[in-house]
């Protein structure tokens, strides 16, 4: 046995624990039963969507080599996915949706009409003019499984309650990227030179140039706060013009920002020291308002600001202040706090102030591609697929899914067995998943594994549809408290888990041979040749294919047993599928594993109960 590993992370109700040991197999040597292939859009079915819609995935089907295929019903024409566009979008994205799914563009909703047309949607597409509220997802009845947000900023979804329903979010936020920054760098000259007041004067029959003249850009300090894709281009885009460029952004990675030549600062650093100040930070709680009186009281006097990212990070009314009392300069100014604003809005009217109605991501190619890049999220949400784009859940790489495909079923199926045995009582508190692996901590991501088993456990025991974007909230909704462990093991890392192991905790049992010698229900098991395999029931060891139904049978170890059982199923036409006996010694306890095809009536499973030798038994659905 080597020795332990004492690396410890907690993270909220997620505590994971990193050990060293070597043990034995539990396993025979395999028979020959095979898997046929698994994409990862197939292991993510299991992630995506609920079976019950008409057009999703049927569930797991059994062939009588025992070899597992995942399978996609047939959908007749009326079965298609219906998405709801509610802004509108570039015609080559309609055209992606529409050879999927049935497409309604119903434009300029009220809140009230949305929320009545959303049961009847499987997905929805919103810009920002669009609030997706919690009323919208209360109103869909479980039945909204994607919330596609045509552009990069996600604060009009209520991400919270989209992740409590269960409903994946994507977003389109690379293909609006240089447009965006673009614009900036276009409001930036633009107003450095007053363009659009001396356009303006000129229509108006003046000839003013004195008055207008302007600022030069070169050798100027820009502070760009918010160092993410549209920042980062400014940035370069600001070193071409000649300028000196900082930036703030608490998770922008240091070497990112020294690669394109720009020093990250604070706050307080890049707003009292810059001449310009670009704004690309998204509005969250943190964000909201942060330039405010404090925050310009602290500018170099004469600051221009330009903001194309979003309207409730300024203050309007403060910088309205600070514009008439020369702190700043000018201002230019591509989105508001309310869109379109007041028609009477003095920030509008200011006329130190350029402004322009959120043209930022306006560009025929960014639409047509912004269009194009949000319906391929959503389609492949629908279908199953974990977005690259999705904001409200852990991204897990498609070779991984690929790899952990048969891991992923596995891990449900343990979840879903080991719930059955619960006696009641007063619910399931404590969960720990242990997994035995021969490969690094950091090579291994169980994420999705520690989801699916959550959605075992839950699932059937509630009306809550589990995935990957709501399993750990929901979970902790519960006071489920999940630990996991990994174990390494002296084995080849070309396999990326030897076994997982399920406890549950502080509850009694109606199998009590499925507890452990600390009195948690223990279930363990492991893929054998691609297949799910249970390998330990309690302390007794097992060797069940997972397929179908199971009946554990505790008994007193003796001739015929095997005979007595298979006799009273066979008299109901039950078909065996697998058995496996597990036993602490000759003619001593045992635990029968019986796989069946169908569900044994009440009267069998009397019986079986009525078997003198059997001491317990129990029935379980997988």
């Amino acid at each position: 046995m080597a020795a332990a590993m004492a690396s410890t992370v907690a993270k909220g109700a997620i505590s994971v624990r990193h050990a060293r040991a070597s043990r034995p197999s539990l396993l025979p040597v395999s028979s020959s039963i095979s898997l046929r292939s698994v994409s990862p859009r197939q292991v993510s079915l299991f992630l995506g969507r609920p079976l019950r819609q008409p057009f999703d995935p049927r569930p797991l089907q059994i062939s009588r080599s025992r070899s597992v295929q995942i399978v996609t019903a047939t959908a007749a024409a009326d079965a298609k996915p219906t998405v709801l566009v509610a802004e509108k979008l570039g015609e080559a994205g309609l055209e992606l949706l529409r050879e999927f799914s049935n497409v309604d563009c119903s434009y300029n909703l009220s809140a009230e009409e949305l929320c009545a047309k959303i049961s009847l949607c499987d997905a929805l597409i919103v810009r920002s003019g669009t609030k997706v509220t919690r009323e919208v997802f209360e109103a869909a009845k479980g039945r909204l499984r994607v919330v596609g947000r045509a552009g990069v900023g996600i604060d009009n979804v209520d991400l919270q309650a989209a992740t409590e329903h269960g409903c994946l979010v994507v977003n389109a936020p690379t293909a609006n990227t240089v447009a965006a920054a673009e614009h900036a760098i276009a409001l930036l000259a633009a107003m450095a030179r007053n363009v659009a007041q001396a356009d303006a004067s000129m229509k108006a029959g003046k000839w003013q140039r004195n008055k207008y003249v302007g600022v030069s850009l070169v050798g100027k300090m820009i502070a760009v706060l918010g160092f993410g894709k549209v920042g980062s281009e400014v940035a370069r885009r600001a070193k071409g013009l000649g300028m000196h460029v900082i930036a703030h952004d608490p998770y922008a990675p240091v070497d990112r920002a020294r690669a394109i030549g720009v020093e990250l600062v604070s706050f307080d650093e890049a707003i009292s020291t810059a001449d310009f100040l670009s704004l690309h930070m998204p509005l969250t709680p943190t964000t909201s308002k942060i330039f405010n009186d404090e925050s310009f009281a602290k500018m170099k006097k004469g600051v221009r600001i330009i903001n194309v990212a979003r309207g409730g990070v300024i203050d309007e009314d403060a910088l309205v202040r600070a514009l008439d009392n020369g702190t700043v300069a000018q201002a230019a100014l591509d989105v508001f706090t309310v869109e379109p604003p007041p028609k009477d809005s003095k920030l509008v009217l200011h006329e130190n102030v350029t402004v322009t109605p959120h043209l930022g991501a306006s560009t025929i190619e960014a639409q047509e591609g912004v269009a194009i890049e949000i319906a391929e999220a959503v389609v492949g949400a629908l279908k199953g697929e974990l977005a690259a784009t999705a904001v409200n859940a852990p991204m897990v790489p498609a070779e991984v899914l690929s790899e952990l495909a048969p891991y992923v079923i596995l891990a449900e199926k343990l979840g879903r067995l080991a719930v059955q045995l619960v006696a009641g009582g007063h619910g399931i508190k404590g969960l720990k998943v242990v997994y035995t692996s021969s490969r690094n901590p950091e090579d291994l991501d169980t994420r999705l594994l520690r989801a699916m088993i959550t959605k075992g456990i839950i699932e059937p025991i509630s009306d809550v549809f589990v995935n990957l974007v709501n399993a750990d909230f929901t979970a902790k909704q519960r006071g489920l408290r999940i630990s996991e462990e990994r174990i390494s093991h002296d084995g080849s890392p070309e396999d990326p888990i030897e076994s997982i192991q399920v406890l549950l905790s502080n509850v009694e049992s109606k199998f009590a041979s499925a507890l452990s010698e600390t009195g948690d229900i223990k279930v363990e098991g492991r893929v054998k040749d691609g297949i799910p395999h249970l390998t330990l029931v309690g302390s007794f060891s097992v060797d069940v294919s997972l397929e179908g139904n199971l009946i554990f049978c505790r008994n007193i170890d003796q001739p015929g047993m095997i005979g007595r059982v298979g006799s009273i199923l066979a008299e109901k036409n039950v078909n065996v599928n697998f058995m496996s006996v597990g036993r602490t010694g000759p003619r001593k306890q045992a635990i029968m594993a019986i796989g069946v095809d169908e569900e044994p009536d009440k009267e069998s499973l009397k019986k079986i109960g009525e078997v003198p030798a059997i001491e317990e038994f129990v029935f379980l659905k997988l």
